[in-house]
């Protein structure tokens, strides 16, 4: 069994898009192998032209985080300011824009520490305010893992996409010390 101290936070960089596409396939795959395909559907996030680019902006900002187990990256993070799909904050935040883990590290608590950094990146800019956003639909499987987390659901909501059927996401909040 893995160590959970053995694994570091560091920031990432541009050249760390391809990692978070990787983690996001196979968080894909995992997901499409269970029947849950409502939330990331059942293609590659690396064959999908709008998630390439969204990885590449994401690497390019200062809000992408990787947690590393040595050289291998278990699991990514990326803050910053909220969707437009969301309703606003009503006061200054951080959101969380991204949170995957790699499946074969499950139970190791990886999901649950990149939100603790998260938390700890919002206080240290002097922020009170922590949300998130994740898909609402089928058992809600994720809101009670965010739930888990110490954030309290707030707003559902749905994303509307032509031909397609609306997705159910649920914004979620924290309140920081």
């Amino acid at each position: 069994m893995t160590d959970q101290r053995a694994v570091i936070i560091r920031p990432g960089g541009p050249a760390d898009a391809s990692t978070v596409l990787a983690l996001l396939d196979g968080a894909t795959a995992w997901l499409v192998a269970r029947g849950r395909t409502g939330q990331w559907g059942t293609e590659p996030a690396s064959s999908d032209p709008r998630r390439i680019a969204q990885a590449d902006a994401w690497a390019a900002s200062d809000g992408l985080h990787l947690a590393m187990l040595g050289d291998t990256a278990i699991g990514a993070l990326v803050v910053g300011a909220a969707t437009d799909y969301v309703p606003p904050a009503t006061e200054p935040e951080l959101y969380v824009n991204l949170l995957v883990t790699d499946r074969a590290y499950a139970g190791l608590g990886i999901g649950a520490r990149l939100l603790e950094h998260a938390a700890e990146l919002a206080r240290d800019r002097g922020l009170g305010l922590l949300r998130v956003d994740c898909y609402g639909g089928d058992d809600r499987a994720l809101v009670h893992f965010y739930e888990r987390c110490g954030f309290t659901a707030t707003d559902p909501f749905l994303v509307r996409r032509p031909g397609r059927e609306p997705w159910p996401g649920q914004v979620l909040a924290r309140r920081l010390e």
